[in-house]
């Protein structure tokens, strides 16, 4: 069996990344700082590589992928963010105000997902990647979705990405121990200025 590293990249910022407003169809542009955080990532992906990779439908994730010099990503639509239904748009604070305490691992969003259907497209993701990947994958991606595939890579339920933190234009490797899959990286922000050839693989 393939065990391929998986590389996660979650896209840069959009306006409503940035105000905490939920963001899933809607599909944004960055804003100017989300194409410099793309860009960010160039100098580390460039000699790396992968043989295969992915993005996200959504604007965002595509022109995240374009800026970090992955113009090739194939669009995976199992990789579009968790869908909020009604709660689109919205901050968790104005959702609290009618339903205190909620949160999207813990609590319904009418209209939209539940966390065992974006455990399932998660899962077809990583089925894929370990069909298709024999060294490594790149994923470009959504907060909620790839929190979600790494907790589905631990074997994990999906409310277990609840506790994974992942910003914008952060990197992530999803590895193994020996047989075991396991997280090599995870969150990692790239600084201004970053020219490093990236993160080591780990070891075998």
């Amino acid at each position: 069996m393939n065990r391929p590293e998986v590389w996660l990249a979650r896209h840069g910022e959009t306006e409503w990344s940035r105000s905490g407003r939920h963001t899933s169809r809607t599909d944004l542009p960055l804003t100017a700082e989300g194409e410099v955080e793309g860009r960010r990532l160039a100098p580390i992906l460039a000699p790396v590589e992968f043989d295969l990779v992915l993005t996200s439908p959504r604007r965002r994730a595509a022109e995240t992928a374009a800026l970090a010099g992955r113009p090739e990503a194939e669009p995976d639509p199992d990789l579009a963010e968790w869908d909020y239904g009604e709660y689109e748009g919205l901050t968790t604070a104005t959702i609290r105000e009618a339903e205190p305490g909620w949160t999207v691992w813990s609590h319904p969003s009418p209209g939209g997902e539940t966390a065992d259907a974006v455990a399932a497209r998660a899962d077809r993701v990583i089925t894929r990647v370990l069909a298709e990947a024999r060294t490594r994958a790149l994923v470009v991606g959504h907060g909620h979705q790839l929190r979600v595939l790494a907790a589905r890579w631990l074997e994990q339920p999906a409310t277990f990405g609840g506790r994974l933190l992942l910003g914008t234009a952060t990197l992530s490797v999803l590895g193994w121990e020996r047989e075991t899959r396991a997280i090599s990286l995870w969150n990692m922000r790239i600084p201004v200025g970053e020219s490093r050839s990236g993160p080591a693989p780990p070891s075998p």
